[in-house]
C-alpha cells in the first residue's frame, strides 16, 4: 500500500476513463464519524467519486444502497443543482431519488452549503414549474402566468417607469408590437424561436432497427416537458427524456405505455408518424 500523500494512476471501475488518484486533499475534507449509530458503514469504494479523487472518509450507505462519502455526495448534488435540477437522484443508472433531508444529513452540509442548496432548490423548482425569467428592465425574476403568450408585463418596471412595461419572453427585450397579439415572436429584429425553427427544418431520421418508418424528424420536443431530444437511430423507437425522465415513442410522440398498446418496440406505430411539432410543450406540475 502506498503511503498517504502519494499519487497513483489507475483505471476507474465506472468506465473507460483513466483517473488520477490523489489522497492528499488540498482542502479540509468532511468525514463521517465511524461510531455514528444512525449510519450504516461498509468496506467498499466510494461509488459517487466519479472524478476518482479518493476521499478518505469512511463509506456509508444511502437509502438506494450505494456507498458514499460526504464530499462525493456534496459534489454530485451540487452538480445536479448547477444543471438546473430540483430533485436529487443517484448518479448510477436507473437508481433512486433521495430526499433533501437525507442529502443534508449524509452530505454533512455546512451552514453555508445548506443555504446555497435550499436557495438553489427553490430557484430551480420555480423555473421548472412557474416559468421564471429575469425582466430586461429591472433584472427581477418574473413569473409568466400564460405560457402561450410571449408578451409579459413586469409589475416592478410598470411602477418605476409609471407606464405599462412589457417585455418579450423569447428575445428578452422590451416588447415591440401589439401587446394583445399572441404569436411565436414580437416585432423586435431577430426575435425567432430557434427551437421551433430546428423542429421545422431538421432532416428526417432513418432508423436502423425499426423498419418501414419514413418522414420522422431527427429532432423532437419531449411531449411532457418540451426538452429537445434526438434518437441515436439504433435499438427500439422509444426514448427517455434526459430532462424529465419520461419515456415516449419518438415516432408517434405518445407515452411508451400508450404506444405499446397497439404496437411493438421495433414496429411502426399504428397511428403513423406524428407531424412536425409547431409548438414546444410546457411541463405541468402534477
Amino acid at each position: 500500500m502506498k503511503a498517504k500523500g502519494s499519487l497513483s494512476w489507475f483505471i476507474g471501475v465506472r468506465g473507460k476513463y483513466r483517473c488520477f488518484h490523489r489522497t492528499n486533499m488540498g482542502s479540509k475534507e468532511k468525514t463521517y464519524n465511524p461510531w455514528d449509530p444512525t449510519m450504516t458503514f461498509v468496506d467498499r469504494e466510494d461509488e459517487l467519486d466519479f472524478e476518482c479523487i479518493g476521499y478518505t472518509s469512511p463509506r456509508a450507505l444511502m437509502s438506494c444502497g450505494h456507498a458514499v462519502t460526504p464530499m462525493s455526495l456534496t459534489s454530485w448534488c451540487r452538480r445536479l443543482l448547477e444543471e438546473g435540477q430540483y430533485k436529487f437522484v443517484c448518479g448510477h443508472p436507473n437508481c433512486k431519488e433521495w430526499s433533501y433531508e437525507e442529502v443534508r444529513k449524509m452530505a454533512l452540509l455546512t451552514p453555508e452549503e445548506t443555504k446555497y442548496f435550499e436557495n438553489q432548490l427553490f430557484e430551480n423548482a420555480a423555473k421548472s414549474y412557474m416559468d421564471v425569467k429575469c425582466c430586461p428592465g429591472c433584472n427581477y425574476e418574473t413569473v409568466r402566468t400564460n405560457c402561450g403568450n410571449l408578451c409579459v408585463k413586469c409589475t416592478v418596471c410598470t411602477v418605476v417607469k409609471k407606464r405599462d412595461f412589457h417585455f418579450c419572453w423569447q428575445c428578452q427585450k422590451e416588447w415591440t408590437g401589439s401587446v394583445r397579439s399572441v404569436s411565436d415572436h414580437c416585432d423586435n429584429r431577430g426575435c425567432t424561436n430557434e427551437q421551433l425553427e430546428l423542429l421545422r427544418t431538421c432532416k428526417e431520421i432513418t432508423f436502423q432497427d425499426v423498419k418501414g418508418v419514413t418522414g420522422c424528424p431527427t429532432v423532437r420536443a419531449c411531449p411532457t416537458c418540451g426538452e429537445l431530444v434526438e434518437h441515436n437511430t439504433t435499438k427500439c423507437k422509444n426514448i427517455v427524456c434526459s430532462q424529465c425522465k419520461v419515456e415516449f415513442c419518438f415516432i408517434c410522440l405518445k407515452l411508451t405505455t400508450e404506444c405499446l398498446q397497439t404496437s411493438r418496440h421495433f414496429q411502426p406505430c399504428s397511428s403513423g408518424v406524428a407531424p412536425r411539432q409547431t409548438s414546444i410543450p410546457v411541463r405541468k406540475e402534477t
